[in-house]
Parts: structure tokens; C-alpha cells; sequence
């Protein structure tokens, strides 16, 4: 089992993150660019559900692909820290790929569709903010999730085959139900 080594990432909001976290589990999540239409369509989930996941004892910690400055236009509210990696040296670590399939797959037209209407009727009320027209990094990313022990480990992990090819707010709680508790071995 894979043992991720200790470090502090910083927000975009400043706040310093500790990985593994001591206290809690760790969901770290690695989206796509800051304005994805589809990533953000899955962020809400998450932010509807904030409560339950930090009750099992989640630490939500997303990771974007996009420059600090240009996630701080979408991270406002939300209630989890936010990674700017721009060089993606973390999706190098954690083997986060960007492909082709990440929008050609059929099973992610339905909800590409349904994420752009969402997108687009946020952006016309100024609720939210459009991506940008080259998104640094590019479009093709692929989603990942790795649930992290208190004492490192990698207890379970997600390679997206598509875009919204992530665990659901249910998968993640399953998860923490069954991780081992910090006094377990």
C-alpha cells in the first residue's frame, strides 16, 4: 500500500494543509481546470453534502490544475481548501493523466451537456464565473480521488476513465465507514 509522505500544500485562500492530516482522512481530489463546467457540477455535490463528509471524519482537499490566480475568481464559499498546481507536479506524483477520452467517452456527453447548461445559467445571474478560453493545462484532464489514512496511507484511490468519472458524496462516506480507526494497525 502506497504511503504518501507528510507536507503542507497551501490554499488559494492561504491556509496552510496538511497531508496526511493527523486528525482526520484525508479526500484529495484532483479536478480539471478552475471554471469546469463538469468539475464544478460535481463540487456542488460536494459542497451540499460538506457536513455529512466532515462528520466521517473527511477533510475534503481539492486540487485544480489551473494557476492560484485564476481559482481564486471560483473558490470563494466553497467550504474545503482549494491547490492551485499548475506545473501539475502533484498529478505527476499521484499519476493523474490527461486524455483525449476525458470528453470523447459517450458516458460523459449526458452530463457535459447538463453541466454547460448549469454553467452558462450561473454565469448569465453572475453567480458564477466562466473558465477560461485556454484553460492552462488544457480540457483533456482526467479526475482522480485517493482517500488518505491519518498515517499516510493510500486506503483506497480513483483513476477517472472521463471527465465526471469520480467516487459520489455515498462512495466517499462507504470509504470512511470502513477505513481503519487511528488506534487500529
Amino acid at each position: 500500500m502506497r504511503v504518501v509522505d507528510a507536507r503542507e500544500l497551501t490554499a488559494v485562500s492561504g491556509e496552510p494543509v496538511a497531508i496526511p492530516d493527523r486528525e482526520r482522512l484525508v479526500h484529495l481530489q484532483f479536478r480539471r481546470f478552475a471554471g469546469c463546467p463538469v468539475c464544478n457540477l460535481h463540487l456542488r455535490s460536494i459542497v451540499r453534502r460538506h457536513d455529512e463528509i466532515e462528520a466521517a471524519g473527511v477533510r475534503e482537499v481539492v486540487v485544480f490544475h489551473s494557476p492560484a490566480e485564476e481559482l481564486a475568481e471560483h473558490t470563494p464559499g466553497l467550504p474545503f481548501p482549494v491547490i492551485a498546481d499548475p506545473g501539475k507536479r502533484l498529478y505527476v506524483e499521484f499519476g493523474v493523466e490527461s486524455a483525449v477520452r476525458s470528453l470523447l467517452n459517450p458516458r460523459v456527453w449526458g452530463t457535459i451537456v447538463r453541466a454547460v447548461v448549469l454553467s452558462t445559467w450561473g454565469i448569465l445571474r453572475g453567480r458564477e464565473r466562466g473558465p477560461a478560453a485556454m484553460p492552462h493545462g488544457g480540457r483533456f484532464g482526467l479526475p482522480a480521488d485517493f482517500l488518505i489514512g491519518r498515517d499516510g496511507r493510500v486506503l483506497a484511490a480513483k483513476y477517472g476513465e472521463h471527465a465526471y468519472d469520480q467516487w459520489s458524496v455515498d462512495e466517499i462516506l462507504d470509504l470512511a465507514a470502513h477505513a481503519p480507526k487511528p488506534s487500529q494497525k
